[in-house]
């Protein structure tokens, strides 16, 4: 989505920088190792800033930033609900763990956070557009449909939030009337976006999206791919191809770049297709 109001979650960098001074040393030391690829070393010395403060929040929030990056899913959550016992009044830290409960696929859980974080911060509802990806994922496709409508009003030229809006309208009345109400947007320059448009709008097709993706040098192209086969496999999900569907989603998992929400949420999805498939299987 197109960051037009930054994600409340914090990167592992920007958290070192708003820490405390006694832990900021351990935490620019957890911080150089974590980018030389000593995770368990990053680890240990995230946990020193925690004992060295416990009852500061912002360390607990670096730890659960690392042992989510590390798919320590429970771990993260845990950490950021110690958080929220000693700021038990923070929009913030319920949207962090809104977002933690989403990528360790507890979407009901996410949304019950997300919903907090706006109930202590209205004014930020409108800008919340992961609550509505987590709201399709637990089925509520109505309320993401309003979600996405209501970001609509601070982010009116975003594709990616026309094109959840459809999904949304798809799985409630189905793709026919979910394209009569596709939101227009003419103003995402983000490659392929526009083609993406298209797609969903039935004046375009996937070898279109795809096409598109394939411009520029390759540095960018694993980025617009990834965005390629992410909508595609939506798409075509929403149309009820499956298997189609899952080709691209997992394709689109496999391309994500690391910490990035859209990134993900291709992970989730992936994931939820593997849990699925298994159940079947049984």
């Amino acid at each position: 989505m197109i960051p037009l109001v930054r994600s409340m979650t914090l990167t592992i960098a920007s958290a070192a920088m708003l820490v405390a001074a006694p832990t900021t040393n351990y935490l620019d030391r957890a911080l150089a190792a974590w980018k030389a690829g000593e995770q368990t070393n990053a680890l240990a010395l995230v946990d020193l800033a925690v004992a060295a403060e416990p009852k500061a929040t912002r360390p607990l929030n670096f730890r659960a930033q690392i042992r989510s990056l590390m798919g320590l899913r429970a771990e993260g959550i845990a950490d950021v609900s110690s958080a929220l016992a000693l700021e038990p009044k923070s929009a913030w830290l319920y949207h962090e763990r809104a977002e933690h409960r989403f990528r360790a696929g507890d979407f009901a859980g996410s949304c019950e956070d997300f919903a907090k974080s706006d109930a202590l911060s209205p004014q930020r509802a409108a800008h919340n557009w992961q609550y509505g990806i987590a709201l399709y994922y637990a089925g509520r496709f109505v309320d993401g449909k309003k979600l996405f409508e209501l970001h609509q009003t601070v982010n009116p030229q975003d594709v990616e939030n026309a094109a959840w809006h459809f999904l949304c309208v798809a799985r409630i009345e189905g793709v026919e009337k979910a394209r009569a109400v596709l939101i227009p947007i003419a103003g995402d320059t983000r490659i392929p976006m526009r083609q993406v448009q298209a797609l969903f709008a039935g004046t375009g097709t996937e070898a279109d999206v795809f096409k598109a993706a394939d411009a520029g040098d390759a540095d960018v192209q694993t980025g617009q791919k990834f965005y390629a086969h992410l909508y595609v496999g939506l798409y075509h999900e929403a149309a009820g191809r499956n298997e189609a569907a899952a080709l691209e989603i997992r394709q689109a998992a496999v391309l994500a770049r690391y910490g990035g929400y859209m990134g993900e949420v291709a992970r989730v999805h992936a994931a939820k297709l593997d849990q699925e498939a298994a159940v079947k299987g049984k």
